[in-house]
């Protein structure tokens, strides 16, 4: 009698000493989620992301999975809505019990998700914002994104300009959201910086607005020679095309990353010629030469049926980035597991020839600005700004 109850007590403590089941994690299936702007005005990037994402973990999935796992992305769409990307989250995290996040679109819509998803240590891979909030708001340790910030990024692409083109006169249209307030910061503080640069002019703007005439007229009469853009991609093209229309042509207007998409580059009727842009990697349409870029281009097309966008680009990076995490951390998978194969991630990404590089201390995968020009309809490499 004492060694059956001696051999029952030892079963039940060996049961009590396991780790707890990882929340998304079964031994076939890894569960991630993201949500997305679908239907809003970032759609152009959230919808192509999305689809080249599943594209690549259709690929994986077809292979065997990572370590015998299968990955089920649940995207939800908040249509460029906070409330709607707060209701999302909560269905992500709650019902689908989702393991990580990944390639949330939106400053704002991800700055709300973050409580719920830290509460449930749920982390951020690869979201499509590039806010310095990404990975100040929360938990750093549980944040990765794809390069610099848009306040980085935004304010050495001015302090460029401004030295090659002899700029003095600065002014700024944004979105006042988070993100449009980081790229008016940036601007704020590039004048503020600088004993040559003057901020003469800024404008604020709905996220649908389409009628820039007034704001590019008060512009113009503040003698504007470099003009920062943060806001949508429809918008953007309306206000270069304006601009082209009203006949003031001694202007430049830069966007930030969020504005670098090749919809905007290709815009009917060059009406984006001569637009400057910052990002993470210069534009694909100028790699095709590269055989690992055309045949992605061309895998992508025959499935999609379109050239691939910025907005595929990104997701292609993000799910490649995820799954190599996802193959470094190994059959015992687990938050952990997988936040410190992030931080060793170290190769050459194909497609865009970025050297993705991060360790504990850096969570950003690319470390370099790129600045672009469109020329005939595509996005032309300028030069790079090295971070690091």
């Amino acid at each position: 009698m004492k060694k059956i109850w001696l051999a029952a007590l030892a079963a039940l403590t060996v049961g009590c000493s396991e780790q707890p089941e990882t929340r998304g994690i079964t031994d076939t299936e890894v569960v991630i989620g993201g949500i997305h702007d679908l239907s809003g005005v970032f759609a152009a990037f959230s919808t192509p992301a999305v689809r080249a994402a599943n594209l690549y973990f259709d690929e994986v999935n077809r292979n065997g999975g990572v370590h015998g796992r299968t990955i089920r992305y649940i995207v939800e769409d908040h249509a460029y809505q906070v409330p709607r990307a707060a209701q999302a989250t909560n269905k992500l995290v709650s019902r689908d019990n989702i393991f990580a996040m990944v390639m949330s679109l939106g400053t704002p819509q991800n700055l709300a998700a973050f409580p719920v998803m830290d509460r449930n240590d749920v982390p951020s891979i690869m979201p499509l914002a590039l806010s310095a909030q990404m990975q100040t708001e929360g938990d750093f340790s549980r944040r990765f994104v794809f390069g610099p910030s848009y306040y980085d990024s935004v304010l050495a692409g001015i302090n460029w300009m401004a030295e090659q083109y002899d700029i003095e006169n600065l002014c700024i249209m944004y979105i006042p959201s988070d993100f449009g307030q980081e790229v008016n910061q940036a601007v704020i503080d590039a004048a503020a910086n600088s004993d040559k640069l003057t901020l003469k002019e800024t404008t604020s703007h709905r996220p649908d607005e389409g009628d820039f005439s007034g704001a590019l007229s008060r512009l113009r009469a503040a003698e504007c020679q470099l003009v920062a853009v943060a806001l949508a991609v429809r918008p953007i093209i309306s206000v270069t095309a304006a601009a082209r229309d009203m006949g003031w042509t001694d202007v430049k207007f830069m966007v930030s990353q969020a504005g670098f998409h090749s919809a905007v580059a290709a815009a009917p009727g060059n009406a984006t010629e001569g637009l400057y842009g910052v990002s993470a990697w210069q534009d694909i349409h100028t790699r095709q030469d590269t055989p690992e870029t055309a045949a992605w281009i061309d895998s992508y097309q025959q499935a999609a049926g379109e050239f691939p966008s910025s907005g595929a680009v990104l997701g292609h990076v993000g799910a490649d980035i995820f799954v190599r995490a996802l193959q470094a951390a190994g059959r015992d998978l687990s938050v952990d597991g997988l936040v410190a194969a992030m931080e060793t991630m170290d190769f050459v990404e194909p497609v865009t020839g970025v050297h993705v590089k991060m360790s504990a201390d850096n969570h950003e995968a690319a470390s370099g600005i790129h600045i672009s020009r469109v020329e005939n309809g595509i996005w032309t490499p300028l030069t790079v700004i090295n971070q690091n």
